[in-house]
């Protein structure tokens, strides 16, 4: 689901929920595929924010 997001155009850096960021949500979980998509995508690492 994530790379048919990305591939559609979807905002990686796009903020909201408890996590703020995609980024953080997928590194707080643990899902160490998901991070690696989004940094090879330009994820920003410095985002701050969230819950």
């Amino acid at each position: 689901i994530v790379k048919l997001l990305l591939n559609k155009d979807a905002n990686i850096n796009a903020q909201g929920g408890n996590f703020n960021t995609a980024l953080q949500a997928a590194s707080y979980n643990g899902h160490k595929q998901i991070v690696k998509l989004l940094l090879d995508r330009g994820a920003n690492i410095n985002a701050q924010g969230g819950k």
